[in-house]
């Protein structure tokens, strides 16, 4: 049986259904109701038989269009959206049309970006088909793209108005993505959740063997954990920002390897690594908490290795980070496991020494 759960404030409230073979009429066709035309956006990596499978069910509802980006971070770009925006014009559609996102994290980024931007504001849905993107990016409202400076440093904050997690899909993964997907179910246990964290090590076996019922509770958890924060903050003003633990360095790992050597989650679980042993640094953490959270990661057998990146290469990255308020930069670091803070007071050696260098 399905489980959903809400996120977002008053008007901006949307329902978030999560389930074994939730791409469904009884999911989909409320959400596509009142719309004449609905835009699917997805990528060359999304396997032709999930977009059937939306297609189907979406077809007699609504007059469909189709925009198939190239798999890969290089879609998010300023030259994609303008086409899709382009699109969009010359196929008239007006405030009362739709899109639909089928795909993982760089699909739903780019939809929501064009959805908020086009007549100041259509519908959209996602329908995410990574780990990654169902436990993070179709929940919360972030949208983005990339462009030459930086990842995601042009975008809004815009709610879907509904997110459909069918954790069949799943088995179309290869297992490097369904790992990446498992970093950030990581950091919800480590900013948060106790009974994730629990659950993480409890259930290895079962959770690498992607068993369906336990697969369904660790996206639930993680995903109560976030619509919780976002809902409290939609645009990132206070708590919202602990969801980037291990986010500043990962994304410079990223960045300095110009986001083709190393997966997302495989650069946030290095992330997470350098963040907590910072934490024990400022004496935040105690050694036996920080034991915790390396094993932890371990334990999902993530290269931690730290060996390729100095200090100072990843320095102008970091340096770039959205989460610079005043010319300070905040880190997300843990107070004890399953408990995020955000400070600017830390001393800076540590940034340094965290990276062992």
């Amino acid at each position: 049986m399905s489980k959903e759960l809400y996120a977002g404030q008053r008007k901006n409230k949307y329902r978030i259904v999560i389930g074994k073979d939730a791409i469904a009429k009884k999911n989909l066709i409320p959400l596509l109701k009142c719309h004449n035309k609905t835009l699917i956006i997805s990528d060359d990596g999304v396997p032709f038989k999930i977009l059937k499978q939306v297609t189907a069910v979406c077809k007699p509802s609504t007059k469909l269009f189709k925009i198939i980006l190239q798999h890969g971070e290089k879609a998010k770009s300023v030259q994609s959206f303008k086409n899709i925006l382009n699109f969009l014009a010359v196929n008239n559609f007006d405030r009362t049309d739709l899109i639909v996102a089928v795909g993982g994290g760089v699909v739903g980024d780019i939809s929501g970006y064009v959805a908020s931007s086009y007549l100041r504001g259509i519908k959209f849905i996602q329908i995410p088909t990574t780990l990654l993107a169902q436990v993070d990016s179709s929940v919360g409202g972030k949208t983005a793209i990339n462009i030459s400076a930086g990842k995601n440093l042009v975008g809004a904050f815009y709610n879907p108005k509904g997110v459909i997690i069918d954790t069949s899909v799943l088995q179309t993964l290869p297992n490097k993505e369904f790992k990446s997907g498992l970093a950030e179910v990581i950091k919800y246990a480590l900013i948060e959740n106790k009974y994730l964290f629990s659950l993480l090590k409890v259930q290895v076996k079962k959770i690498i063997s992607m068993e369906s019922n336990v697969i369904e509770e660790i996206i639930y958890r993680s995903i109560q954990t976030k619509a919780k924060i976002v809902t409290k903050d939609e645009k990132e003003n206070g708590i919202r920002a602990i969801l980037n633990f291990g986010h500043t360095f990962g994304h410079a790992i990223e960045a300095h390897g110009k986001y083709k050597k190393i997966l997302h989650g495989e650069a946030i679980a290095k992330g997470m690594k350098i963040a907590s042993k910072i934490s024990y640094l400022e004496n935040l953490i105690t050694e036996k908490d920080h034991k915790k959270i390396i094993d932890l990661l371990k334990l999902y057998e993530f290269d931690l290795s730290l060996d390729q990146y100095k200090y100072q290469e990843l320095k102008p990255y970091i340096f770039r980070d959205k989460k610079i308020k005043a010319g300070k930069l905040n880190l997300v670091l843990l107070r004890e496991v399953s408990k995020a803070i955000v400070t600017s007071s830390f001393d800076p050696r540590n940034l340094q020494k965290g990276l062992g260098t």
